[in-house]
């Protein structure tokens, strides 16, 4: 009886570690086909290996699914298609991604399993591409919406925290887009609100930078333009003073002028980490996880367990995690010419900035989590390995519990493993420039400098007298 069990634990072993070997690679190595098709410039093949990947197929992934597809859409130059994957991704958002059983799935076997529910920074960037899908398709009040739907998100975006400062909840980014489609349909009132507004999430920090831009020259004028056209004499006086800038009025140009987004890079990918963390009782006598240096505690979470976990059974513990890992730059910096003037572009979202901090930033809570279901998976596995011992000659009994026991431990280890799900083809960053056009047919010329030297593109622009938008994309 004991050589057969232990043939079955042997068993059991090799199929979960082939189980895991298969299943350890990071999502970025699953749909590795994809990105290479994207960063190629091959939207049609992109749109191919998105909708023949099982994984990506996966309800949990769903937002995932409509994002990718958006984003490939938009690029292919399919604005009405990617609004419908947008639109339907903001719906999901909307409707909300979090339920008992979603969260139970969670809690048994790891966060990987879940509903995929986006970042904070993700979500704003729906907004961005759909209202430019919405201006490239000349609908405006679309548009429109869509830069009203950017308030409403930061204002939901603001009350997740209590403590505001040094956390995300604000994008200044999308108040300066809203801003500009507001400016764009002629409404300068609300312009100059939404000027404002992002000009004051810089100058609310500390250091008047927020995650890794410094405040644009562009929008301390676009705050001091529409100031001036508004007859704010008192505003304008203000943030004169505040950016240092005697504001002069310049002349229309009679073509209007193009804001050109250059959008630079890809965002990181996460991959695995591991840390290892023992349970113990803090000084108020509170249970606290600590790693091995001491320089990391993580409260115990006892919404995920009981306070009751006997301490001597948990001594260490394995917990995985996700971590960024930035992908380099190919193009280190960009000007933009219309044959008469010669603008260098100023950096206005650093998505891989705002990856890494919004990441650390809840550390503490979602280690919090991880670490306290794994505790009560090892309770649960020592309490089985006990209850072995203590059921006499009763050999059935005692093989099976011990054989529990084991499954435990080993389902325990194997089903570890952290989310490396995010938006891989958003931009590293996006810098922007506004130049004015002539009337009629315009040519401009977009100078990148790389690795391997320069490399222009030529791009033409009719110009119609008012404010228009263009993006560009540099997926390497």
């Amino acid at each position: 009886m004991i050589k057969i069990i232990k043939h079955n634990y042997g068993a059991s072993i090799l199929f979960g570690l082939m189980l895991f070997l298969c299943s350890c690679a990071a999502y970025n190595e699953k749909i590795a086909g994809y990105y290479k098709q994207v960063s190629e410039g091959n939207y049609a093949e992109a749109n191919k290996e998105l909708d023949k990947n099982t994984l990506l197929q996966k309800p949990r992934n769903q937002l995932l699914f409509l994002m990718e597809k958006g984003k490939t859409s938009h690029l292919s130059g399919e604005y009405e298609n990617s609004n419908r994957y947008f639109n339907e991704a903001d719906a999901l958002l909307e409707k909300g991604l979090n339920s008992v059983g979603d969260a139970l799935v969670g809690t048994l076997v790891n966060p990987m399993t879940q509903t995929y529910k986006g970042e904070d920074f993700e979500k704003f960037m729906i907004h961005y591409y759909n209202a430019l899908n919405y201006l490239y398709l000349n609908n405006r009040e679309d548009a429109i919406v869509e830069a009203r739907r950017i308030t409403l998100q930061s204002q939901e975006q603001d009350n997740k925290f209590n403590n505001k400062e040094n956390r995300y909840s604000k994008d200044a980014f999308s108040l300066m887009l809203q801003g500009m489609i507001y400016e764009s349909d002629g409404d300068v009132n609300n312009a100059f609100i939404a000027y404002r507004n992002a000009a004051e999430v810089y100058l609310g920090s500390k250091d008047k930078t927020w995650y890794g831009t410094s405040m644009p020259k562009e929008l301390q004028i676009d705050v001091l333009r529409t100031a001036d056209l508004n007859g704010f004499k008192s505003e304008l006086g203000h943030f004169e003073e505040l950016f240092g800038i005697k504001y002069e009025a310049k002349p229309k140009s009679d073509g209007g002028e193009l804001i050109f987004f250059w959008e630079n890079g890809l965002a990181p990918v996460k991959q695995q980490e591991e840390f290892f963390f023992s349970l113990i009782r803090g000084g108020d006598g509170n249970l606290v996880f600590t790693n091995a240096t001491g320089t990391i505690f993580v409260p115990y979470n006892s919404s995920y367990g009981s306070n009751d976990i006997n301490l001597n059974s948990v001594e260490s513990l394995r917990a995985t995690y996700p971590k960024y890992v930035a992908r380099p730059l190919y193009y280190s910096s960009a000007t933009l010419t219309n044959g008469q003037q010669t603008l260098g572009f100023e950096k206005t979202e650093d998505i891989n900035e705002l990856a890494f901090k919004t990441l650390d930033q809840r550390f503490l809570k979602e280690m919090g989590k991880i670490l306290t279901r794994l505790a009560v998976k090892k309770a649960a596995e020592y309490a089985l390995k006990a209850s072995a011992k203590k059921s006499g000659k009763d050999g059935k009994d005692n093989a099976l519990l011990e054989g529990l026991g084991f499954g435990v431990q080993l389902y325990s280890l194997l089903s570890e493993k952290a989310d490396t799900r995010n938006w891989q083809t958003l931009p590293s960053q996006i810098c922007y420039t506004r130049i004015p056009l002539q009337k009629g047919s315009n040519t401009l010329t977009l100078k990148l400098n790389g690795s391997s030297g320069e490399e222009n593109r030529t791009i033409q622009i009719e110009g119609t007298g008012k404010l228009q938008f263009y993006n560009y994309s540099t997926l390497r």
